[in-house]
């Protein structure tokens, strides 16, 4: 089913209220005060559903009076069309144009003009007025309103207005729904049978029955215990429509209008937003520095803006900014405000959010301006790619990409193979940035190739080092790249496929293989082996590397003992001959019955025992060992 959220505007006493009350029968005028004044004090809500359509229109009336203008914007910001009421016989008024600029500047283009009165006003002088009201409404940017002239003493015209607004419902497109809930409270209360309830309007994002929900900014999670629209029951709201919510688990003190509902641990406070800003086109330039009244769904926070590119904004003029708030504010990306001045009190701008949770940006910055200018001018993937550019190869979380692009993780998720990014542990990382992370990876190792041509390559833990990433990090991209051919790891150690250190086998490193290889089981101290040459340490290094020397460890007496592959080999099979029944316990074989076998001493045979432990060849039971490899 189709729906469509509409706004009610114009000035005070235009017959908003008897307007919406005569196409719906409902009195949106609901509070003492408001009856008692006859004027609307706060938003009234009502349900117009147009005959042989399958949708529903939420009617907002909002208040025309200036000093309620606040009120006024805090039903505004989540309409998708506006219905002008202007009384035939006044015309257009100072709140007419401000209530227009109000939609404007959050990005309403769609509206249906309604003379009201048009009984009072003569044939000639309705039609001049029809032509004027239009004219104001489309220099505002609404997009070729119908003006349909009624009447609620006589019924005329209502009809016909009806059905315009049906027409509007149409050709509404499908509320965007970015995945997660989001509902600016605008009255909380508590009701027999209910308990805590909250109203407002559903921004983005479906709502259900049984969803946990977080009170923002600063408040507890709670439970949605049951949902209501216009009175009728709901297991699930859908965004843009009126709601009501029952809450189970917090009490009325623990909510205020101005907070609203949202999905746990998603969005964050911030002092800092990060805007795309359009001046009204009637005000004086807006300088950087100005103290300024931020309005937001239901909330209102003292806010100083900063220009990034320039010192003042110009009537009408669009232009990145910042906002930096008195006290920290909960607000999900894409999300329409207004601001305006305390003295005297008007609207001077408004615009989108782009970077709900940001910090001080440097001014003047190509980089930072081509960033907001991406994220003003494209849509959740546009946010992403920006986002982990910025990111590199840090990376950066999944809630923080869902906050940028105002859409849920899972979402994100879905987003991410397009972007050719991939998600490493709890970090992501842009494709461009792998790609370079790789490069990167590449070069280090090519560096250590030169450097030292004799070892086979680098542990992990050293290219970590060498880049300064977080070790899973580096660890996806060393997997990609042995995955791909680009790199061969040989046990701890990585090098790039094409090299080859047995290429830079010196005679040093033949001759130093010789002495190990006829030493056998009694091989030569390391020390005695290479002395103070420093390309015999070099070859040694290129020989343990190349598995051609074992380094075997004792680990009580913390000493290595280098023994050629070939003389391990020959104990294994000295071993198996000594012992042909030890694949038992009872049957094993102590270390000094080992050491007998091979005719060694024991400060050979425990780390070469202990290096056959390691490798599976044996296993200790106890004081004995059995053969299992």
């Amino acid at each position: 089913m189709k729906t469509l959220l509409v706004g009610v505007i114009g000035h005070v006493d235009h017959g908003k209220t008897a307007l919406v009350r005569a196409l719906t029968g409902i009195e949106t005028d609901r509070l003492k005060e408001e009856k008692a004044r006859g004027v609307s004090i706060v938003p009234g809500f009502a349900l117009l559903a147009p005959e042989g359509r399958d949708g529903e229109i939420d009617l907002v009336d909002l208040p025309g009076h200036e000093r309620f203008v606040r009120a006024m914007i805090s039903g505004a910001t989540g309409m998708g069309a506006v219905l002008l009421a202007v009384d035939a016989n006044e015309g257009i008024k100072p709140q007419t144009i401000e209530h227009l600029e109000i939609a404007r500047l959050i990005g309403v283009r769609r509206g249906v003009v309604a003379l009201t009165k048009s009984d009072l006003v003569a044939p000639d002088a309705l039609a001049e007025r029809a032509a004027e009201v239009a004219a104001v409404a489309a220099r505002a940017g609404l997009e070729a309103p119908a003006v349909v002239a009624t009447s609620t003493l006589t019924g005329a015209g209502l009809p016909a207005l009806s059905e315009a607004l049906a027409a509007l419902l149409d050709a509404s497109p499908p509320r965007a729904d970015d995945g997660f809930p989001y509902l600016p409270v605008d009255r909380v209360f508590s009701r027999a049978g209910f308990g805590t309830v909250v109203t407002g309007t559903l921004r983005r994002g479906r709502l259900s029955v049984g969803d946990a929900v977080a009170i923002v900014p600063g408040g507890p999670t709670a439970t949605v215990r049951g949902l209501q629209i216009h009175g009728r029951a709901v297991a699930t709201a859908e965004p843009g429509r009126r709601t009501a919510v029952a809450l189970r688990g917090v009490g009325l003190s623990d909510l205020s209008r101005g907070q609203a509902l949202a999905p746990p641990d998603l969005l964050v406070p911030s002092r800092w937003l990060d805007v795309s800003l359009t001046a009204s086109p009637g005000g004086d330039p807006l300088p950087g520095g100005t103290a300024l009244r931020l309005l937001f769904g239901t909330s209102e926070v003292a806010a100083r803006l900063r220009l990034l590119d320039r010192d003042a904004l110009e009537p009408g003029a669009m232009a990145p900014a910042q906002l930096h708030l008195d006290a920290a504010v909960t607000v999900p990306a894409r999300e329409p405000f207004i601001l305006r001045r305390d003295s005297p009190a008007i609207t001077v701008a408004g615009g989108r959010v782009l970077d709900p949770d940001s910090r001080r940006r440097k001014r003047h910055d190509p980089r930072v301006l081509a960033d907001l200018a991406g994220l003003a001018g494209g849509g959740p993937a546009e946010a992403l790619a920006i986002r982990l550019a910025q990111a590199g190869a840090a990376g950066a979380g999944l809630r923080d990409l869902a906050r940028v692009s105002g859409t849920a993780p899972d979402r994100v998720r879905a987003l991410l193979p397009a972007l050719g990014a991939r998600e490493v542990g709890e970090r992501i990382l842009g494709g461009p940035a792998f790609a370079s992370l790789r490069d990167a990876i590449l070069a280090v190792l090519a560096g250590h190739h030169r450097d030292q041509p004799m070892e086979h390559g680098l542990p992990a833990e050293r290219i970590v080092k060498a880049l300064g990433l977080a070790e899973p990090v580096a660890a996806a991209a060393l997997r990609d790249l042995v995955a791909t051919g680009d790199v061969a790891q040989g046990g701890a150690l990585f090098r790039r496929a094409a090299f080859n250190p047995a290429r830079n086998e010196s005679e040093v490193a033949r001759r130093l293989e010789a002495v190990f290889r006829q030493a056998g089981l009694n091989p030569p101290d390391e020390a005695e082996a290479i002395g103070r040459d420093v390309r015999r340490r070099e070859a040694l290094t290129y020989l343990v590397g190349a598995g051609t020397v074992i380094r075997a460890v004792d680990r009580v007496q913390r000493r290595a003992v280098l023994f050629h592959k070939a003389a391990v080999e020959e104990a294994r099979a000295k071993l198996r001959t000594a012992f042909p029944g030890a694949t038992q316990p009872e049957s094993g074989f102590l270390a000094r019955e080992a050491g007998a076998a091979l005719g060694i001493s024991r400060k050979f045979s425990i780390p070469l025992l202990e290096h056959l432990d390691a490798t599976g060849f044996t296993r200790r039971a106890g004081d004995r060992r059995v053969i299992v490899g």
